[in-house]
């Protein structure tokens, strides 16, 4: 899928990265008939294929099943990691499903007849993407639209020796030659939670460390009351308010130092924010707005503002998922375009936060609410009285609903505990399309599954409202 260097095509649509955001923009360009070609620097799929979300996916695979293993308490099976293990070996399974990935990606830019172009991008003008391409002349690829889609990178302090073998980012974490011992985790957002419960999973002594006051401030309470009970029983030692001003490297440890107080281990993994890739694409001369972290401002359609240069995915800034990447990708073709198809990213976004046990949400929290003044009424079922939770060995966790208490109309949905990120969806379909209470009342769940914690999170909410409805009209005969 190589594209010739001469003569110079004209394109009506140019992608600048093929991670998520950009391999569906160009297929849903070239689906309505647009000429598309499409450049990344190596291979397709981005840090979702090759460095974040699927590599950390396989290694939390790997620790889970030793989590699972020691919490059914088999008699006569025993799990532990032999000394002088190695991160990829522990990711060995994660080769083949990369690797299949990418062969998907290949496959779809072909049968969308995308050609992918190897080499660095520079926009030189908004209708003209330059190519420098390894070994070989520059390329131009004259264009009437441009889509970033280029992705991040791990904010790298400049203090910080990334060099040196006991210091790591997020992005190389899963290239570790060995599980270290002790292990400080600086970040708590979800990229350091994730990590920090991989790591404490397989046996690690883990230190999770956050310069602010709180651990995901923006999940809900009681989700985040059950993650950090969670951390805990992984043995993970949560330090907040906690921002290191001095870092002490050898080889035989890091040592963060925040004034006369410390924190050491054998390895730091340093998590703490993400930069947009911009360098190289010449975003200044043609006078796309960037923000102090290089993440590229954009409207409500995904415009820069310049031109017909569009941008999605992570190198715009939150949510950065994959999911909501391959949505916004979808939406700038369309509206760049005109096509009456896809107008807007989903209403509801899930997210999921890959933490052991995992967590996932959609809608409003408590929190929201209570500060927008909006009445609403909750309803919660633990993994504990659970058949199916207590048959995998998975009894920490937790299906929350809120719901409007005048009509029981469902408003979010919080889980955490096993499969969070897979159950969210089904309150997301009935948020989508404007479902109630009864709508988990009403349905009929396979037993034993995780999936009947709806059901009794709905009862729970209607007790909720009937006791309330009681003391309200007692109230009243008073």
């Amino acid at each position: 899928m190589s594209h010739p260097a001469h003569p110079a095509e004209r394109y009506d649509l140019v992608v600048i990265g093929c991670g998520p955001a950009g391999e569906k923009a160009a297929a849903q360009a070239a689906y309505f008939g647009k000429k598309v070609a499409i450049i990344d620097r190596a291979t397709p799929g981005g840090a979702c294929v090759h460095t974040g979300t699927l590599p950390s996916k396989g290694l939390r695979e790997s620790a889970l099943a030793m989590v699972r293993l020691k919490n059914l308490g088999l008699k006569g099976i025993s799990c532990s990691l032999a000394e002088d293990v190695r991160v990829d070996e522990l990711l060995a399974h994660k080769d083949q499903v990369c690797a299949a990935e990418v062969d998907r990606i290949l496959r779809n830019l072909q049968r969308h007849n995308c050609p992918l172009v190897v080499g660095d991008a520079e926009i030189v003008d908004p209708n003209l993407v330059r190519v420098h391409r390894p070994g070989a002349e520059p390329v131009d690829l004259p264009t009437d639209m441009v889509m970033i889609a280029t992705g991040t990178s791990p904010h790298r302090p400049t203090d910080l020796p990334f060099a040196h073998e006991n210091v790591w980012d997020s992005d190389e974490v899963v290239q570790m030659s060995s599980i270290p011992r002790t292990l400080l985790v600086y970040g708590a957002g979800v990229i350091g939670c994730e990590y920090a419960t991989m790591f404490a999973a397989l046996g690690v002594q883990v230190a999770l460390i956050e310069p602010r006051g709180a651990v995901l401030p923006f999940v809900d309470r009681d989700v985040s009351k059950e993650l950090l009970a969670a951390f805990s029983d992984l043995g993970i030692a949560i330090h907040t308010n906690f921002k290191y001003d001095r870092a002490d490297v050898s080889d035989a440890g890091v040592t963060l130092w925040a004034g006369d107080k410390s924190l050491s281990a054998q390895r730091l993994l340093y998590a703490a924010g993400r930069n947009g890739n911009i360098a190289g694409l010449g975003l200044d001369r043609v006078g796309v707005k960037v923000n102090n972290r290089g993440l590229v401002l954009v409207d409500d359609n995904f415009w820069t503002g310049v031109g017909r240069i569009y941008a999605a995915g992570d190198v715009i800034g939150f949510p950065a998922l994959a999911s909501t990447s391959m949505d916004q990708g979808r939406v700038a073709v369309c509206h760049a375009f005109g096509f009456a198809y896809k107008k807007q990213v989903g209403r509801w976004l899930p997210y999921g936060i890959y933490t052991i046990p995992e967590c996932s949400l959609v809608g409003a929290t408590e929190q929201e609410l209570e500060a927008a003044g909006i009445p609403y009424e909750i309803g919660r079922a633990a993994y504990a009285g659970n058949a199916r939770a207590q048959l995998v060995g998975a009894d920490r966790g937790l299906v929350k609903i809120v719901f409007d208490p005048t009509d029981r109309r469902l408003l979010g949905v919080h889980i955490v505990g096993e499969r969070a990120s897979e159950l969210v969806h089904i309150g997301m379909t009935v948020l989508q399309h404007g479902g109630t209470l009864d709508t988990f009342i009403d349905a009929v769940y396979n037993y034993p599954t995780l999936s009947e914690l709806f059901k009794y999170a709905a009862y729970d909410g209607l007790q909720r409202l009937a006791r309330k409805t009681a003391f309200g009209a007692a109230d009243l005969a008073q």
